[in-house]
């Protein structure tokens, strides 16, 4: 039977305190006693449809919805027009009465739910452009108009519009198994996003007259219907995005014939809509894998621009197992594109672009493509689809399954800063990325957007680095979230909330997953183990439809690591990270014992107390325990350390032991709610370094203070938590010892 107290076995040191040293908390955090508890209180009990290591169970399933769209874009007046026929398959074990379609160009209409439940003030100082545009012009006619619902016999189907949803009500019905058809006929006026927001719409050149469009939210959608809430029939109120069943996409897309396109899924009648010698191109970019080959030149595109064709041509495309579609077209497009080469299959990268963005989009937009593809198929999955394409659409920054239009252009005379490349470099990175996430690994942004724009950005931030090292990623290091975690409570919410509830968006839905990513990766579990689960979570979940539980608990069942503190604490509140040093206490030896210690005593084990002798350790000013399972020493009771060990060691084993002469207690405080290993690094008299890391459960027992014992050769010159600023402790006041000034604001 093993003994609990070990040590006491040998003859004990008695340690003098020399010196004593305290910093005191600045901040006392939030407590609760249940820090490492396990999470069922929080997450959904596991089941047939999703087991409790975070995969898919034998009875998980999910929709599908098949579309076939015709749509002609009105370049003169803004106009789309378009028809499609959905095929539905209930692949459930429900029968369903009615479908649910969602129509988020409502969004837009005048005096809908969501602007009438957003707030408003009066601002005593406005451009007059909107000024006018508030208070002035007569509101634009936006949203959907539905001209007719029909099966596929051709007669009229019920249905009922809500908002931002349309509910179909069904003769009968739906089974387990089934599909139903049918068709739906429908126009909208595109938007100019640039003065009216929007995801989606036009931007106008008003130098040339030309208009750039992209186009998303076109069509009515199905909604998502599984096993964990029914339908996912939420209103689109603008924040939270979208949630989509995947399907198979054939789309013909009619534009004035002068226009360029490109969209989601495989062109299938390039030789139609090109030129000879621009499908000569593509073929040639289908074998460059080092740069990009311009398919459509510049000088090409200065001359479309300027006619305003009015003839039309049809461009069609195929996209299979995909949530969405997006579409961009203008007759200012240049064109380029390059192979891909990932696991053993050829992708092709690609960018669409005015003038205006050059030079900065024909030398760096394909080729941040072609990176991104790269970066996250190396911690996720080949990249499945036959491209991926990013178009240059000025204050734009939104993603469609093998599409994103992107910001950042250089100046009228095509000058671009490092701040407006960088920026670029970063939002073709992410949009891109978002084909990954939510695009294939398919989480409800509507319901958790941190699930999609959170580990993007975390995929992101690993993308930017591995281009280069240097590079200024906003989002990932754990300094960059210090401002957010540090403000105001009222104004933070836990990651685990919906979209339209958070006040800093960015910093919730982004900013902070990702650095909450990126500190299990460098900090909890280490990047083997870290990769090797989200690896694990990318491969259970593409072309499904995670909760979050299905990603918490699937990173622990591929790793071994407890992380229910860390999902708790990081994602479920609003704790802060404030780790301290509140006391330091410096030791040494002594060799004598001059009277009897009363205040240093020996504790009473399971059988009984300790026996010496002890080689005496003096203590300074400890002040005394009153434990009755404890003793005082006596005199006779110690003997000197070296005789001990002379008495003990053989010359050689002599040899390999170590002599610690100085001994220092370090106690370590937690002014902050939320749990964190400690990382510690000394650095010696003669300036060498140690680094120590704690794991968080050194927490477990004391919620507020742990402490560890050094014992060293050379003398500490000072200690420092965390130096690398790896955790976002928020105040980093307390973490030296001795303590150092930190500058103010001011200075």
């Amino acid at each position: 039977m093993r003994r609990l107290s070990l040590l006491l076995l040998f003859p004990a040191v008695l340690f003098a305190q020399e010196k004593n040293t305290t910093v005191t908390p600045k901040q006392q955090g939030k407590y609760d006693t249940n820090k490492f508890s396990q999470m069922y209180d929080l997450m959904a009990t596991p089941n047939m449809f999703r087991t409790a290591s975070g995969a898919p169970g034998p009875a998980y399933y999910q929709q599908q919805a098949d579309y076939k769209i015709d749509i002609e874009l009105d370049d003169k007046n803004s106009k789309l027009s378009g028809s499609e026929t959905i095929t539905y398959s209930n692949n459930s074990p429900d029968s369903l009465e009615y479908l649910w379609i969602q129509l988020d160009q409502n969004q837009a209409k005048a005096n809908t739910q969501s602007t009438l439940a957003e707030g408003e003030k009066i601002n005593q100082v406005l451009p007059l452009e909107g000024f006018s545009s508030k208070y002035l012009k007569k509101d634009l006619e936006r949203g959907f108009n539905i001209e007719h619902v029909k099966d596929p016999k051709g007669n009229p189907m019920s249905y009922t519009i809500n908002e931002t949803m349309m509910r179909i009500n069904l003769d009968k019905p739906l089974k387990p198994g089934e599909k139903i058809s049918f068709s739906v006929k429908w126009w909208y006026n595109i938007n100019n996003y640039r003065k009216e927001g929007g995801r989606s719409g036009y931007e106008l050149f008003e130098k040339d007259g030309n208009k750039l469009y992209v186009i998303a939210q076109f069509y009515p959608r199905m909604a998502v219907y599984n096993d964990v809430e029914g339908w996912q029939n939420m209103q689109f109120w603008g924040s939270g995005e979208f949630a989509l069943p995947f399907g198979n996409f054939d789309v013909n897309i009619t534009v004035p014939a002068d226009h360029v396109i490109d969209a989601t899924g495989e062109l299938i009648n390039r030789s139609e809509v090109f030129t000879a010698e621009q499908v000569k191109r593509y073929e040639q970019a289908q074998k460059s894998f080092d740069k990009p080959v311009v398919i459509v030149t510049q000088a090409e595109a200065e001359v479309a621009e300027k006619g305003f064709s009015e003839k039309k041509k049809t461009w069609k495309f195929s996209a299979k197992n995909v949530r969405d579609f997006g579409i961009a077209s203008s007759r200012k497009f240049i064109y380029d594109a390059m192979a891909v080469k990932l696991g053993g299959k050829i992708v092709m990268a690609e960018s669409v672009y005015p003038k205006e963005a050059n030079p900065l989009w024909g030398e760096t937009s394909t080729m941040t493509v072609a990176h991104t593809l790269k970066s996250y198929s190396s911690h996720t999955f080949d990249y499945p689809y036959p491209k991926a394409v990013s178009v240059s659409a000025e204050d734009q920054g939104m993603e469609y399954p093998m599409i994103c239009w992107n910001f950042g252009r250089p100046d009228e005379n095509g000058v671009t800063s490092k701040e407006v490349k960088n920026g670029m470099i970063g939002v073709v990175i992410h949009e891109v990325g978002h084909t990954f996430f939510p695009m294939i690994v398919n989480s409800d942004e509507r319901q958790w957007t941190w699930m999609d724009e959170g580990l993007n950005s975390f995929l992101e931030y690993l993308a930017e680095q591995e281009l280069d090292p240097k590079f200024p990623s906003r989002r990932g290091p754990a300094k960059n979230i210090v401002p957010y975690m540090s403000g105001d409570q009222k104004f933070l919410e836990p990651i685990m909330s919906n979209s339209e509830t958070i006040h800093q968006f960015g910093n919730n839905a982004y900013g902070k997953p990702a650095t909450g990513l990126n500190i299990l990766r460098e900090v909890v579990m280490g990047r083997e183990l870290f990769d090797y689960a989200f690896k694990t979570y990318a491969n259970r979940w593409k072309f499904k439809h995670p909760t979050p539980e299905d990603f918490f608990r699937t990173m622990e069942d591929a790793s071994a690591v407890d992380l229910d503190w860390f999902w708790r604490g990081w994602f479920y509140s609003t704790d802060f990270v404030d780790i301290g040093i509140k006391e330091v206490k410096q030791y040494y030896v002594s060799e004598t014992a001059t009277t009897d210690i009363k205040d240093v005593k020996v504790r009473k084990g399971r059988f009984g107390y300790e026996k010496g002798p002890f080689v005496y350790l003096v203590a300074g000013d400890n002040t005394e325990v009153n434990d009755s399972n404890k003793k005082p020493l006596k005199v006779e009771d110690f003997k000197a350390l070296s005789d001990y060990i002379n008495q003990t060691f053989t010359a050689e084993e002599k040899a390999s032991l170590r002599s610690p002469k100085y001994f220092y207690e370090v106690e370590f405080n937690k002014p902050g709610g939320m749990i964190m290993p400690i990382l510690v690094e000394i650095t010696y008299e003669d300036g060498t370094k140690d680094n120590y890391q704690y794991p968080a459960q050194i927490w477990r027992k004391n919620n507020d203070t742990a402490k560890k014992v050094y014992a060293t050769e050379k003398a500490i010159k000072s200690i420092q938590i965390d130096p690398k600023l790896m955790t976002a402790d928020i105040d980093t006041g307390n973490n030296s010892w001795p303590k150092t000034e930190q500058k103010s604001k001011f200075d």
